[in-house]
């Protein structure tokens, strides 16, 4: 990783990390449902405006082998993750969500393993997934909440966290095994397309969209998940592999708690306990032996 990533780095995890803080904010005028269903209409809009402006140079995807991949990757990839991000923040804080979230690039090493042939499971890889899923799993056995009014957090907002974590390092299997040649602006538009087409129609036929409690606070954290999180992210995030490659990129999972941790403190009065600190520590410590490169054996010149 070169110092010329670090600038992204911190602006992507910036971004990802108060999108979790605005959407916990969001929830509690939205139901979660309708929020993330408002929030990925916007997503949707803002992909379809970069295709309409470029349309000159850029034409909407139309290959149907891309399509059936990136539906497939665009409900169990995006629409069911991201529900159970959006829907846990109800029970979790943005600091507890994000660390958890962090253990998910843990569980997709292990995944890699078994589903494919060429990211087979080193020792120092087994000793990082095991210090990271243990750290996620130390702060669920302790039923942190990061929430001030909250002492024990109930179940199933850790239920809903790690069905996120399972389909979403499940789909980035699937996306690496049957999706690495496409384009990621294609693939990313349609999954949003997708993922609103699945949640939107939810969130009007079962749930409704009533907006009689929503103040303009509660429009901007809207706005900004969606454009910051789901759009500039996203961009960000590609642009960050394709110029830095893929380590520089994954540097941003150490950024997002953080901030969040720390937002979520200052803005939403949440709490940082010891027991969440021990846990992202594993974590991370997790993380960063997953991440590290390879040495190259030493050759005395001679």
């Amino acid at each position: 990783m070169t110092i010329q990533a670090l600038p992204y780095i911190l602006l992507l995890g910036f971004l990802f990390g108060s999108s979790l803080i605005a959407s916990r904010f969001g929830v509690g005028q939205f139901h979660p449902i309708t929020y993330l269903g408002l929030r990925t209409v916007l997503a949707s809009l803002s992909y379809g405006a970069v295709y309409a402006i470029s349309y000159r140079r850029r034409a909407w995807p139309t290959n149907l082998q891309l399509w059936r991949h990136a539906i497939v990757l665009g409900i169990l990839g995006t629409a069911v993750p991201m529900v159970g991000v959006i829907s846990s923040l109800q029970y979790l804080s943005s600091g507890v969500a994000a660390i958890m979230i962090t253990a998910g690039p843990a569980l997709t090493v292990l995944l890699a393993h078994f589903f494919l042939g060429d990211e087979l499971l080193t020792l120092r890889k087994g000793v990082g997934v095991v210090l990271a899923l243990g750290g996620a799993l130390l702060i669920a056995g302790r039923g942190e909440s990061g929430l001030a009014d909250v002492g024990q957090t109930n179940p199933i907002g850790y239920a809903l966290i790690f069905t996120a974590i399972v389909f979403g390092s499940s789909m980035t299997i699937y996306s690496r095994k049957y999706m690495r040649h496409y384009n990621s602006l294609d693939v990313a538009s349609i999954r949003m397309v997708v993922a609103t087409l699945v949640i939107m129609p939810v969130a009007i036929l079962f749930i409704g969209i009533d907006l009689r409690q929503v103040d303009n606070q509660g429009y901007f954290s809207l706005f900004y998940a969606a454009l910051a999180g789901n759009f500039v992210g996203m961009f960000l995030v590609f642009y960050n592999i394709k110029r830095f490659g893929a380590t520089a990129a994954a540097m941003t999972d150490y950024v997002v708690p953080v901030v969040a941790g720390l937002g979520g403190v200052f803005l939403l009065g949440e709490q940082i306990t010891m027991g969440m600190v021990v846990g992202m520590g594993f974590i991370m410590g997790g993380i960063l032996l997953i991440n590290r490169p390879r040495r190259r054996p030493y050759l005395r010149p001679f």
